[in-house]
């Protein structure tokens, strides 16, 4: 395999699981990274380290410069290590986005993959949704915020000249992420609280699943294609934070969190049918024995 699969955000927790991944493909992978010395992981796997920055379209050229794929996975969405920031991380897909196409057009790279988010899919509690459903964001809400952000992002990669592919992807958890260790320790304070009354429903997937299936998706690439990348079984946050909370011995979270997200109970079939994966943790229940 002569292809060349640059990885925006080399650094972050998804690039982690996915380049040890993509290394294994036979192919030349490189991580594009802000700061080289926290790119261990990337070495460790024999990538190429590039630096640039995001929003440095010459930089950003110069280190996609010879890459048959770009994959772009930067994001500064806060986490529970309280780094991150959203109105930075909505400018990351808005005029990051433009950046990004600009750049890898100027490098000659031919196919491009972008990150997304699965609730732009979101629907009422218990409705399923999918990739053609319409997002219709709450207006002065973070979420409401960041779909926009996403959607402008989505529209800026379809109208590239460049063939695209982009990936929505539930909410992460699994090594790395910080959620589940999160969630398990605030259970067992006793300070783990349901969004709301734990009605919403949330489409989870395993950040090995998601890495899992980037690298599908660049091994078949289904041209021009946007996939939703999450678990078999979407649940109400009641049902996953109460499974938490039983399998510590931990008291039942009690109702009154804040509710970050809108409900979102998204199909993965598309995925599943055109990329041939499947999510290893098909269910929170299995992804969260880990």
């Amino acid at each position: 395999m002569n292809d060349v699969i640059c990885v925006l955000g080399g650094n972050g927790v998804y690039a982690r699981h996915l380049l040890p991944r993509l290394s294994q493909s036979g192919a030349r992978v490189r991580a594009v990274v802000r700061r080289p010395e926290a790119a261990g992981v990337a070495r460790a796997c024999g990538c190429e380290i590039a630096v640039a920055d995001l929003f440095d379209a010459d930089a950003l050229a110069a280190a996609l410069s010879g890459a048959t794929v770009a994959i772009n996975l930067a994001t500064t969405l806060p986490g529970p290590s309280g780094r991150g920031d959203f109105d930075a991380n909505d400018r990351l897909r808005t005029e990051g986005a433009r950046t990004f196409v600009a750049a890898s057009e100027a490098a000659g790279v031919r196919r491009i993959l972008q990150q997304s988010i699965c609730f732009l899919g979101a629907s009422a509690p218990g409705a399923w949704a999918d990739e053609d459903t319409v997002f219709a964001p709450a207006p002065d809400t973070i979420a409401g915020r960041a779909g926009r952000a996403a959607l402008e992002m989505e529209a800026t990669i379809k109208a590239s000249a460049l063939d695209w592919l982009i990936l929505r992807g539930g909410l992460f958890y699994g090594p790395g992420t910080g959620f589940d260790d999160g969630w398990r320790a605030r259970a067992a304070a006793g300070k783990l609280r349901l969004p709301g009354d734990g009605s919403d429903d949330v489409s989870l997937v395993h950040i090995a699943d998601m890495a899992a299936a980037t690298a599908a998706a660049v091994r078949v690439w289904p041209s021009q294609n946007t996939l939703i990348v999450c678990d078999d079984a979407p649940a109400p946050w009641r049902d996953v934070f109460g499974y938490i909370a039983a399998a510590g011995g931990w008291p039942a979270p009690e109702p009154g969190g804040a509710q970050s997200f809108p409900s979102f109970r998204m199909r993965n079939t598309r995925a599943k049918n055109t990329l041939d994966w499947a999510p290893f943790y098909a269910t929170f229940r299995e992804g969260l024995a880990c």
